[in-house]
């Protein structure tokens, strides 16, 4: 009779690891980046000088690393979510846990982001900054492509 228990219990485990998965990359990890959009924007659109393109370049180098570990910990918090989900098989303590977690990291890179974009716009001339504007209002409130 034990040996009848064991697909299922694998089953079943498998089934809540492919939730966790499922939950992890539809429901927390972040929407496509909105400075992709600002990038190509301040690059095309703004006529930076090479002054300012060597600025927003360093900045993006910068940034890329920053980005790169934060969303590293994020999938870090991902895979601990999925064990906690593949331990408890329901939202336990565990569950939760590894949510707050992941929404913690996220909440950083969101606002590691938006010190990106305001530190591009500290490049900017005046005359470029309404543009950059209403490009950042546009990218953070239009529907997702």
């Amino acid at each position: 009779m034990k040996s009848a228990k064991l697909p299922l219990v694998a089953l079943i485990a498998f089934a809540a690891a492919l939730a966790g998965l499922f939950i992890g990359r539809h429901f927390i990890l972040p929407a496509p980046p909105v400075e992709s959009e600002l990038h190509e924007f301040l690059h095309e659109e703004l006529h930076l000088d090479e002054a300012q393109e060597a600025k927003v370049e360093a900045l993006e180098a910068q940034f890329a690393i920053q980005k790169r570990a934060l969303e590293l910990e994020l999938r870090s918090d991902n895979a601990r979510l999925a064990q906690a989900i593949q331990a408890e098989h329901g939202y336990g303590p565990q569950v939760a846990a590894a949510i707050d977690a992941s929404h913690a990291v996220m909440g950083r890179l969101q606002k590691a982001t938006l010190e990106h974009v305001f530190a591009m716009r500290g490049v900017l001339r005046p005359d470029q900054t309404a543009r950059f504007d209403a490009a950042v209002v546009k990218a953070l409130t239009s529907e997702p492509k």
